[in-house]
């Protein structure tokens, strides 16, 4: 079953920095994000979160495929209201923050991001 599905509208100037060895991970938020929070993330259109993301469930960025491993306290709240949380690309199965979805897969580089492409939690 498709519990989120929506497109990926664009990204701020600093949103990608994040991809590095020392955080490796992507904010998201709904294309209505404040300016201040749009320069630092992944935006994307607004969307419904249609079920609750559980440990083991896949998250497809763009072309790329990943296991979710741990979820913050915080990560659905913000995901449901907001369309926003932290993609965490650590692999670690404790939620490195409150807001992060910790996720285990390939490498994701700021190559493998492109507008129009699909953000999908299955």
């Amino acid at each position: 079953m498709m519990k989120y599905d929506t497109r990926i509208s664009g990204w701020g100037e600093c949103a990608l920095q994040f991809l590095n060895e020392d955080c490796n991970f992507l904010i998201i938020f709904n294309e209505t994000a404040p300016q201040e929070l749009a320069d630092i993330s992944v935006l994307h259109t607004v969307a419904m979160l249609q079920e609750e993301p559980c440990v083991g469930d896949t998250v497809q960025i763009c072309d790329l495929s990943y296991t979710i491993t741990a979820i913050g306290f915080e990560a659905l709240h913000t995901l449901k209201e907001l369309g926003h949380c932290c993609l965490s690309f650590s692999g670690s199965t404790q939620a490195l923050r409150p807001g992060n979805i910790e996720l285990k897969g390939p490498v994701f580089t700021e190559n493998h991001l492109y507008k129009g492409g699909r953000l999908q939690i299955l």
